[in-house]
């Protein structure tokens, strides 16, 4: 029954993409972020989805799509020199064979991310990803969100349709991105186009954010916590009533304290030490082997080069009886748990460069038009408000990529694209004078412009006095009412 409900709603799709085939792109956001090949018991598992719809997005827009917008922009630069350097690290990598099965999926990620932003050149299209981007997650999200009230979850535990904890359903990179998909969340359930705001859509919406919210607590990452509390803050910057947001946040963080599970809070109380937690001591042993291993391989060592590593892991924990006890551990072939390690180990210091700016750009592209329209009204309202929730989201996704593996995961590359063509839409149809952090104040600007001109302009020259007559020098000499003597 599920195999067919997951074929029913993929040929919907892709039949109704015949017809508009920018619904081609959305289908393949969904085969990519659900992965109903892998939910799917043996009809679709057969089938190379993900491949079929790829290639009907880039044919669909190729025959019947506007191609004026086809021109690269430098982030999209930057993306194809990051898809031709991972190639190139492939070549050469420490692992051949698990390089390339990695590689089979991340060319695609960076392939679509490029090609994407080409067709988002309308309000529509753009909402119209982040849309299909939010349901997919909710698949997961509601799923997992509904365990966890039920009492069930636990770190690597929570069942989220698939049996196997990796890609979108590993417990830390689900709580990641479902945190950082609150801002978006927040965002479509007061400005969207498509899905109009009413009281059962923001009902929806807000339910989402809860179950989003809920996910870290099933799954039990502190990921997860750490990005609920930057979420939080930059929440605060948002919002206009800030003291009431702050007391309903701790009204809400002390109630729900007590329903939290015994295994949740003793889980989180272990980021106050790393030394007596073996998951934490790990991470920290695999960064400083990575460290040394990028200083005799500044290129990295392609997907997957972590196999190589072996790591001394030094431990401390106390008794009961308050006794420390020192423990020596040893592993061998963790993996990264970092995305920046991850892209410094597997792509040098030219990748980890790239990687960056990638991000470090949109967010500061993201503020730009933030700032520039923040008080804009009528018809461009939510160019503000977008950039902000798509800034922020980015900004958690930093975050929680700094625990976890997730550098070439294809939901931030979505985010990354929907951000290119969203600045580009501004840019051509929004487009005014906008914020420059560098770029003098409009008053001093004047200022300074009056000045110069003052300068350059030479004194004018008195006129010469030209003599009066003596009618004119009475008149001038009489009172202006009346003579002297007041006849």
């Amino acid at each position: 029954m599920r195999d067919l409900f997951l074929i029913g709603f993929l040929v919907a799709i892709l039949l109704a993409g015949f017809r508009r085939p920018f619904l081609f792109v959305c289908a393949y956001v969904y085969v990519d972020i659900v992965s109903p090949q892998r939910i799917s018991y043996y009809l679709l598992s057969s089938v190379p989805v993900s491949l079929i719809v790829f290639i009907a997005a880039f044919l669909g827009w190729a025959i019947n799509d506007d191609k004026s917008l086809s021109k690269p922009t430098p982030r999209q630069v930057l993306l194809i020199l990051l898809l031709l350097y991972c190639g190139y690290t492939t070549l050469t990598a420490d692992y051949p064979d698990a390089a390339l099965e990695k590689w089979d999926w991340v060319w695609k990620a960076l392939v679509f991310s490029i090609f994407m932003p080409m067709t988002l050149y309308t309000r529509i299209r753009i909402e119209g990803v982040l849309l299909f981007m939010l349901l997919c997650l909710s698949s997961i999200a509601v799923v997992g969100g509904a365990k966890t009230l039920a009492g069930g979850g636990g770190y690597g535990t929570l069942n989220l349709m698939v049996a196997n904890n990796s890609g979108m359903y590993e417990s830390s990179t689900i709580s990641a991105f479902a945190i950082c998909s609150i801002p978006l969340i927040l965002y479509m359930a007061k400005y969207s186009t498509i899905v109009r705001p009413t009281i059962f859509s923001r009902l929806y919406w807000y339910a989402l954010a809860f179950a989003c919210l809920l996910i870290p607590i099933g799954t039990q990452t502190r990921t997860g916590l750490l990005c609920i509390v930057l979420a939080g803050v930059l929440e605060l910057r948002a919002t206009k009533r800030r003291f009431l947001y702050i007391g309903i946040i701790a009204a809400i963080t002390t109630a729900g304290i007590p329903f939290l599970p015994k295994t949740y809070t003793q889980r989180m109380d272990t980021i106050q030490g790393y030394k007596g937690d073996a998951s934490a001591s790990t991470r920290l042993a695999v960064w400083k082997w990575t460290l040394d291993y990028s200083k005799s391989h500044p290129f990295g060592g392609g997907f997957e080069a972590y196999r190589g590593n072996k790591l001394t892991i030094d431990m401390s924990y106390r008794t009961a009886d308050g006794t420390v006890v020192s423990v020596v551990g040893y592993d061998a072939g963790r993996s990264f748990h970092n995305a920046y390690f991850e892209m410094l180990g597997e792509q040098g210091y030219p990748g980890l460069a790239l990687f960056l700016a990638v991000h470090l750009i949109g967010i500061f592209r993201m503020e730009v038009i933030r700032r520039s329209y923040l008080k804009e009204q009528g018809a461009n309202a939510w160019v503000s408000p977008l950039a902000a929730a798509l800034q922020h989201a980015h900004l958690i996704y930093m975050l929680g990529s700094s625990f976890v593996g997730i550098a070439f995961q294809p939901y931030i590359y979505y985010i990354i694209a929907v951000e290119i063509g969203f600045d580009r839409y501004v840019q051509i149809h929004v487009k005014r004078r906008v914020w420059n952090p560098f770029r003098k104040r409009r008053r001093d600007v004047e200022a300074e412009e009056e000045a110069s001109e003052a300068e350059a302009l030479p004194e004018p020259e008195p006129e010469p006095e030209r003599p009066l007559s003596a009618a004119a020098e009475r008149r001038r000499a009489q009172p202006r009412w009346g003579n002297v003597n007041g006849k």
